[in-house]
């Protein structure tokens, strides 16, 4: 957590050296993601430059607090943010008319945003029971339910198939109770 609020008060006070920093020890995992993913190394340095923004301008507003490393946040917002950008070119198509462009300032507003409810969704689930909250881990990863099944000493996936309902179910309560919820819905 040291290094955590290191780098989060050299972003806040955008101190160059711990900037660098960050360029030298977390880029290089996100640029190998980047080009994993369908990416070039233009793309990686654009997504690690918008997520590094991103963080400053929320360091500037409000004190954000980090439940994990500082390499894993800004890594999962850059993964967030390549994401976005591989659906967006995903949905473009061609057309006669002009259309109007996202201002950079949108652009980010919405980044902000999508963080904000990656850290919701990730501290409710955080607050499910153990088991629960292993199924749901895999079950977002994609897993397969057999496997699921095998994983954690399930009889069948049919087992498996209930506990993923009811444990998203719960999940789901537990999100749209929280006052939260109706201020991240609608921004």
């Amino acid at each position: 957590m040291k290094k955590t609020n290191y780098f989060i008060n050299g972003l806040k006070t955008k101190n160059e050296k711990v900037i660098l920093e960050i360029y030298r020890t977390i880029y290089p995992n996100v640029k190998r993601f980047v080009l994993q993913n369908s990416g070039q190394e233009p793309d990686a340095e654009d997504v690690f430059q918008k997520a590094i923004v991103q963080i400053m301008a929320r360091v500037q507003v409000q004190n954000i607090e980090i439940n994990a490393t500082f390499d894993g946040y800004l890594f999962t917002a850059c993964k967030n943010l390549w994401r976005r950008e591989l659906n967006k070119s995903k949905r473009m198509v061609t057309i006669d008319q002009p259309i109007e462009l996202n201002s950079d300032a949108n652009d980010m507003a919405t980044s902000v945003l999508e963080q904000e409810r990656w850290e919701f969704f990730q501290e409710k689930l955080e607050l499910i029971s153990g088991n629960c909250k292993e199924i749901l881990k895999r079950f977002f990863k994609k897993v397969a339910y057999k496997d699921i099944a095998v994983e954690l000493d399930y009889n069948d996936e049919n087992v498996v198939r209930q506990r993923v309902f009811k444990c998203k179910k719960k999940l789901i309560e537990m999100i749209t109770k929280d006052s939260r919820f109706n201020q991240l819905k609608t921004l």
